[in-house]
């Protein structure tokens, strides 16, 4: 099978992450037996979702491993101009949810992994496949504690995220939480006498925003990102039952994404200082006023070396050798911090394109991947 025609296969699964992927796991797994190749799955607890895990080539020594994600976002409330989940190739693009991300990559790796099949490998060639990255890198981490027992572990990794093919040496952390503010009910018309949730999940809010603006006026720099600084964002707000009801609870789901300067608890820490000081306040007129914050999800950030083996190494596949940082998150952080496996991000089409209507990516950026397989294969066989 061509690339275009194992995309055309991978986008026919609507793997929206709350969703199984197991018949795309299954395609895989049965396309790679094909091909004499073994692949290991391991699935959640209750079988609605696995990652996939496969070597061609020798075993008893680390190799090259390429990795993506197998879950795309929901196109529900976008307006789609086809079946997002049918391929359509029109002027020079394939269009699809996740062609662009990160689809692509994946009917590339495996296209490659056919053909290295048919080759002795000097240095062998390793494809991990993953769920849930599109709701916090979540999947991933069951593949990351499969890692970590095993006797040989890659001895590099390329994510195939979307960069236009070129080579991305990092992106932020991210933590994700929500801020339960408690107030006190009442009715509407004598409100004066209770305390507003809502207005105090507001007043969070406006610390969300005060601590944003003090970072983006003095805080840590790195200048490869296209937002140079810590960002602090809400996402959602949730509250009140009637308009005539005081509300007792309203809900504040935030993040923040750190630089590598940056460590994202310690905002967190200052942002629950000025939190505390704020409820204390608001407690000596109403003593079960409180603001109480869950961490709902995180994963470190990645931060590659400019001048460590990897760069280098994908530097020499593709045909834009400059480096920068991507915008997005990504599992990297991960397999460095947990596996200190060296890790860049290169992958064709552009992060423009995702989670969008008619997604899509340029039949030429398909092609360069597959130029950049090539190289890779040479690389590995040599």
């Amino acid at each position: 099978m061509s690339t275009l025609d194992l995309l055309d296969r991978l986008i026919a699964f609507p793997t929206v992450s709350r969703d199984p992927n197991r018949e795309l796991i299954a395609f895989v797994q049965a396309f790679l037996g094909q091909h004499g190749i073994a692949s290991e799955i391991i699935a959640t607890p209750d079988g609605r979702k696995a990652n996939l895990f496969a070597t061609i080539g020798p075993t008893d020594r680390p190799g090259i491993m390429l990795s993506g994600h197998t879950d795309v976002v929901p196109v529900e409330g976008q307006a789609w101009t086809a079946d997002p989940f049918r391929l359509r190739v029109a002027d020079g693009r394939a269009y699809g949810r996740g062609a662009a991300d990160m689809k692509g990559f994946l009917a590339a790796a495996l296209a490659l992994a056919a053909r290295a099949a048919a080759r002795p490998l000097e240095t062998p060639l390793h494809l991990a496949l993953s769920h849930d990255e599109e709701v916090g890198c979540v999947g991933v981490r069951s593949l990351i504690e499969r890692l970590s027992t095993a006797s040989v572990r890659p001895r590099l990794c390329i994510i195939g995220e979307p960069t236009s093919l070129r080579v991305a040496t990092g992106h932020k952390g991210k933590l994700a939480a929500r801020a339960t503010c408690c107030g006190v009910e009442g009715h509407s018309a004598l409100a004066p006498k209770a305390l507003n949730a809502i207005h105090l999940a507001c007043d969070f809010v406006g610390l969300l925003r005060t601590h944003q603006d003090r970072i983006a006026e003095s805080g840590a720099r790195d200048a490869d990102y296209d937002i140079p600084y810590t960002t602090l964002h809400a996402g959602v707000i949730a509250g009140g039952t009637a308009l005539n009801i005081v509300p007792n609870r309203c809900t504040v789901d935030f993040e923040i994404r750190n630089i590598a300067q940056d460590d994202a608890s310690e905002v967190l820490t200052r942002l629950l200082d000025d939190a505390a000081r704020l409820v204390a306040e608001r407690r000596a007129a109403f003593p079960a006023a409180d603001i109480a914050v869950e961490v709902v999800n995180d994963y470190p950030g990645l931060a590659t070396p400019k001048e460590a083996e990897v760069v280098a190494f994908v530097q020499a596949l593709v045909d834009d050798a400059s480096t920068f940082k991507v915008a997005f998150g990504t599992e990297g952080g991960l397999f460095d911090a947990r596996l200190s496996i060296p890790t860049v991000i290169c992958g064709p089409g552009s992060m423009d394109q995702g989670h969008k209507p008619d997604e899509f990516i340029a039949l030429d950026q398909l092609e360069a991947c597959d130029r950049m397989m090539d190289r890779l294969l040479h690389r590995l066989a040599a």
